[in-house]
């Protein structure tokens, strides 16, 4: 069941994927793609927690979809009980605990899926989503540890890539407010020579003007900046 080799090029491949810009829902789809091959899998689905709740990502094949909505419209399945555990919930046969998620069970025993695995995303101590992974076909599937094993890891790679996309985006807005900041400071610049040269007053007199006339039009400093540059305002 277990494909070591087709296991340790995903990783590789994975791993270099995070030192690169990358869309978030391509690869956590990706990734569920990998892990159905890796493991010979019937599908993979990705959920993510939306403050107590389990919403969807992504499911492959698309057929997986169905059965995941169940479990996530009712809360209740495997995948939600890892994610409030934080433990992996396997289980080789879903008729044999029918009671214990009903309507997620029917609904898998319809559409032909018998054997699952919880698997929760985890952060230091705290569940942000889960990995749901299911067995080929209608037979129930034991859920042997160097499987589950791999499926931690894929999960653990599946937390890393949503936490490096969040550092990447602080990353991006830090910039955009470094850049702000310097273009600010440019045209504020620009507009105290104007006000000083044109009203005959030092630039701590000009910057004082810039600030006043913001305060009385509650305006920033910097609007105020660019309509003297680029219109002449008086202020």
């Amino acid at each position: 069941m277990y494909d070591h080799s087709l296991f340790l090029k995903t990783l590789s491949e994975f791993t270099g994927t995070l030192l690169m810009p990358y869309d978030l829902d391509t690869v956590l789809g990706d990734l569920a793609d990998r892990l159905t091959k890796v493991l010979a899998l019937g599908g993979t689905g990705v959920t993510l927690a939306d403050q107590d709740r389990l919403q969807p990502v992504t499911a492959v094949p698309p057929s997986i979809a169905e059965v995941e909505g169940i479990q996530y419209e009712h809360q209740s399945g495997p995948c939600v009980d890892a994610f409030r555990t934080g433990r992996v919930v396997a289980i080789a046969d879903l008729g044999q605990v029918s009671d214990r998620w009903p309507e997620y069970c029917s609904a898998a025993q319809r559409l032909g899926v018998c054997s699952v695995a919880g698997i929760p995303m985890r952060l230091q101590n705290q569940a942000i989503g889960a990995l749901a992974v299911y067995g080929e076909g209608a037979r129930a599937r034991p859920w042997p540890e160097q499987d589950l094993a791999a499926a931690v890891v894929m999960a653990d790679m599946a937390t890393a890539f949503l936490i490096n996309a969040s550092t990447l985006h602080q990353q991006e807005q830090l910039g955009a407010q470094l850049q702000r900041a310097l273009d600010s400071r440019v045209v504020i610049e620009q507009a105290k020579g104007m006000i000083a040269h044109a009203q005959g007053v030092g630039v701590d007199e000009a910057f004082a003007r810039l600030r006043r006339y913001a305060r009385a039009h509650n305006d920033t400093i910097r609007a105020v900046a660019e309509a003297v540059v680029r219109s002449g305002v008086s202020v």
